[in-house]
């Protein structure tokens, strides 16, 4: 009989809170379901602490990167934006170590997943720009932070023929949860755009000649379209390569 497969050692970003609630004292978060598609899909997730000195060393030891989402903003700075928006929320230390690790995965070419605000921060490693408050930039635009559960669809995303994604899921179309005031606004010269919302606002982006570089901006860990889970599984894929 042939022995199992090795998991995939999977790192995923944890959040990050200050004292109260939990604990009186500075902790860490990670809702389970990130946890949980990872190792459905076949990998061996670990939660990576928030050191940038630390990033390359932990990179040694993943096959793949997944950048999660989170109550908080990237600093508009980091992409040249002049002027911050009322709305914007920042974890300075959670985005630095999170930059270390994005930038050094996608120099080696691992594969790297970013969600929600992971794809936000993904765009930003890759030299995109981002849109600091949907309802005071797009007329008409969607609720994107959809006032349903997160386990519900928030509305449909149009799926970009030819594109990794759209390999990927195998359709033109998917249902996603929405939980976003924040979007790409220009993915960077290296990516280009893999889903749409209806209203127009960029919904995902990926890097076409990366072996596995997919930002979400809906959160697949909660599996409610047939194509989250293939996500998942297409990650493990080439995590194993």
């Amino acid at each position: 009989m042939n022995p199992p497969a090795r998991r995939p050692l999977i790192g995923v970003t944890l959040d990050a809170e200050p004292p109260g609630g939990y604990s009186a004292y500075p902790w860490y978060a990670l809702r389970q379901n990130y946890a949980e598609a990872i190792a459905g899909a076949g990998g061996l997730p670990v939660g990576l602490p928030h050191d940038p000195a630390l990033a390359e060393a932990m990179l040694d030891r993943l096959d793949a990167l997944v950048v999660t989402g989170g109550a908080f903003d990237v600093d508009p700075a980091l992409y040249g934006a002049g002027t911050r928006h009322a709305t914007v929320s920042l974890k300075e230390a959670r985005t630095a170590a999170e930059l270390a690790l994005t930038r050094g995965a996608l120099a080696r070419g691992m594969p790297v997943l970013g969600i929600c605000g992971g794809e936000q921060l993904l765009a930003v490693a890759l030299g995109g720009r981002l849109i600091q408050h949907i309802p005071d930039a797009i007329a008409g635009a969607l609720e994107h932070e959809q006032p349903n559960p997160r386990h519900e669809p928030g509305h449909r995303v149009a799926i970009t023929p030819g594109t990794r994604l759209a390999a990927i899921v195998g359709a033109g179309a998917m249902e996603v949860n929405s939980a976003h005031h924040q979007a790409v606004a220009d993915p960077g010269p290296r990516a280009v755009v893999n889903a749409t919302a209806p209203d127009g606002v960029i919904e995902g982006i990926e890097d076409p000649d990366a072996r596995f570089c997919l930002g979400l901006q809906w959160h697949p860990e909660f599996l409610i379209d047939p194509g989250d889970r293939r996500i998942f599984d297409a990650l493990i894929a080439a995590s194993r390569r």
